[in-house]
């Protein structure tokens, strides 16, 4: 069966889990692409990479890995597989090999969410008026469901490292939040001048899948179209990908 559309595993950040992106997967779906969210646990960098490289043995090869967020800093190393063409980085950190979420995020002012967290059991938890430096732009309905389902990542989360820089190897498209209240804009802009990414920049939050998911649509398009042209014919997940005489790499 051949299949003309890379495959997209998305990967979310803290304080979410893969429902956050529903509100693209369907047009991504109907589009072509096999489309999944890696649901990990927030335990550890390491873990969640691992859990993002099982995931992609769930469609088709190659594909492109979505992150938010601290997705970034999974898509980062879990896209050094081989299966991974391609990286799309929404309102992400994006560390090098010898760098930390959290080191990334201190050389860059403070946000104001981190105002409204809690440490408690081993977690760190967005206290209940902190959904509107997270999600401000949502209608309130919006805002009280992802507090509802927010999902708190370890305490120590942010001071891991997985190793490997995929985006120094691998085109990358990345969207800047210039409203973000959670990862400042300028660390956004930053990321996405030093990995050399195709970039746009939208009014939005924190959480532009959820309240600009149109443009999101648009640029995970635009980068499914680049790669797509780049390695040619797709096959199954489990086939070899054949590609155009003129493919490089």
């Amino acid at each position: 069966m051949t299949h003309t559309k890379p495959g997209i595993v998305f990967c979310h950040g803290i304080w979410a889990d893969g429902s956050c992106f529903n509100k693209v997967i369907p047009t991504l779906q109907a589009d072509g692409h096999q489309v999944i969210a890696a649901q990990y646990g927030l335990d550890t960098l390491a873990g969640d990479v691992a859990t993002v490289r099982r995931t992609l043995g769930r469609v088709i090869s190659p594909a492109i890995l979505v992150g938010h967020s601290y997705g970034g800093s999974v898509i980062t190393a879990a896209g050094m597989d081989d299966r991974v063409v391609g990286l799309v980085y929404i309102a992400a950190l994006a560390p090098d090999a010898d760098e930390t979420s959290q080191g990334q995020q201190d050389k860059f002012p403070r946000t104001d969410v981190f105002s409204q967290i809690e440490a408690a059991d081993g977690r760190v938890w967005m206290l209940p008026k902190g959904v509107e430096y997270f999600a401000g732009d949502l209608s309130e309905e919006e805002k009280k469901i992802v507090w509802a389902t927010h999902f708190a990542p370890d305490v120590n989360l942010f001071n891991g490292k997985a190793g490997g820089t995929a985006w120094k190897s691998k085109p990358s498209w990345y969207i800047v939040a210039k409203n973000d209240r959670t990862v400042h804009p300028e660390l956004e802009r930053f990321a996405a001048k030093r990995m050399g990414a195709t970039t746009y920049e939208l009014e939005s939050s924190h959480v532009p899948m959820l309240s600009k998911p149109d443009l999101v649509i648009d640029v995970i398009r635009t980068a499914a179209k680049a790669v797509q042209a780049r390695h040619g014919r797709i096959e199954t997940a489990s086939s070899p990908v054949k590609r155009s005489a003129d493919a490089r790499g």
